[in-house]
């Protein structure tokens, strides 16, 4: 067997552990069709928790349905590139007159850079309404999904979710899933900038427990004969703390070991597995992270490594000697980022997975 583990961003992994149910009202929506709750889905959560694998898992069952994917990331222009692909998924639906009157509509094309000016919004909604009542003839829809929309322009958003509101209006077969950060996403439906999608089903994404990760890890190496005991399966399990991106990293570290030990994996070749993917994912998740963190971010969050566990934002204050409200401040950009994340009144904790242990051996403490 090959290597069934893959730890990259947005990659389908062997098996996606601890979401049993979490697309069941989405696929409903897809049987009942236009109007259907379901098919306004949100999906937020911290790095590396799988809501890009979430976003590919819905895209999976749209088509098993039969209903037509755009996929798109929230960088700038996004809604011109949505515009493209609705035309070209028009041109291949459409015959005769019908055809020529879609092309004609989009004939300057949608690919710039910005948010769409007000008239080319009018023929971005046009041109939806004719794809989608193409699609309703054959008993079909569009999902249009759209990844890290924390890091999207207000206007664009407010553009893509005005059409689709008025798109359901008329009961056309539409649905819309976004992913991102928490405390962005929730921004984002304060603001007002998209209203509507207050009532999309909302799904914060957890880490799997450790106990679904052993049961998973056990299956899969018997299956490729790799001979491991139960009770280091248990501990690289545990090194994961149910992190999906960490569940591929270590299972991915893994079975490379075995390979290179004639299919034995010994508590040696398990930590050397545990240490490459902490170490990888430190580069890959956590100093990615980190990189547009300012100096006096860097300060909060190494005043937040002092603790064991959550910490106050008056013990914060007092170790970088800042007042109260410069304390609000750095808190709330850190919540937007996605580096730390609320943990009951008045504290806060790292959302990343290893991040305390990464600033502390960065500090020598």
């Amino acid at each position: 067997m090959d290597n069934p583990f893959r730890p990259s961003a947005g990659a389908t992994p062997p098996e996606i552990l601890g979401r049993s149910g979490v697309l069941d009202e989405f696929e409903y929506g897809l049987r009942l069709g236009a109007g259907a709750p379901g098919l306004l889905t949100i999906f937020t959560g911290a790095r590396g928790i799988g809501k890009t694998v979430m976003l590919g898992a819905a895209h999976d069952a749209a088509r098993e349905q039969g209903w037509a994917v755009i996929s798109e990331t929230a960088t700038e222009g996004f809604m011109g590139r949505i515009g493209e692909s609705m035309r070209g998924l028009a041109e291949e639906l459409g015959t005769g007159p019908q055809s020529r009157r879609i092309t004609a509509i989009s004939a300057a094309g949608f690919s710039i850079t910005t948010q769409l000016p007000p008239e080319r919004q009018v023929a971005w909604r046009t041109l939806g309404v004719e794809l989608l009542r193409l699609l309703d003839e054959r008993k079909s829809g569009l999902i249009i999904s759209v990844d890290e929309i924390h890091a999207a322009d207000r206007n664009e958003i407010a553009q893509l979710a005005a059409s689709v509101q008025h798109f359901i209006q008329d009961r056309l077969p539409i649905g819309l899933v976004f992913a991102g950060l928490p405390a962005a996403v929730s921004d984002l439906l304060n603001e007002g900038v998209a209203t509507f999608l207050r009532r999309a089903d909302k799904i914060d994404l957890h880490a799997a427990a450790v106990r679904e990760v052993e049961d998973s890890y056990t299956a899969t190496f018997r299956q490729a004969g790799v001979s491991v005991s139960p009770g280091l399966v248990r501990y690289a399990a545990e090194a994961t703390g149910g992190y999906p991106f960490l569940i591929q990293l270590v299972g991915y570290f893994l079975w490379r070991e075995a390979e290179n030990n004639d299919g034995a994996l010994t508590a040696e070749e398990v930590d050397l597995a545990i240490r490459a993917a902490h170490r990888r994912h430190a580069r890959t998740v956590i100093e990615a992270a980190l990189s547009a963190a300012s100096a006096r971010d860097m300060d909060f969050l190494r005043a937040m490594a002092d603790d064991d566990g959550p910490s106050t934002a008056a013990d914060i204050g007092r170790r970088i000697k800042a007042k109260t409200n410069l304390v609000a401040n750095y808190r709330s950009r850190l919540l937007a980022a996605g580096l730390i994340e609320a943990a009951g009144h008045g504290k806060v904790d790292f959302a990343i997975p290893g991040l305390r242990q990464h600033l502390r051996a960065q500090t020598g403490t």
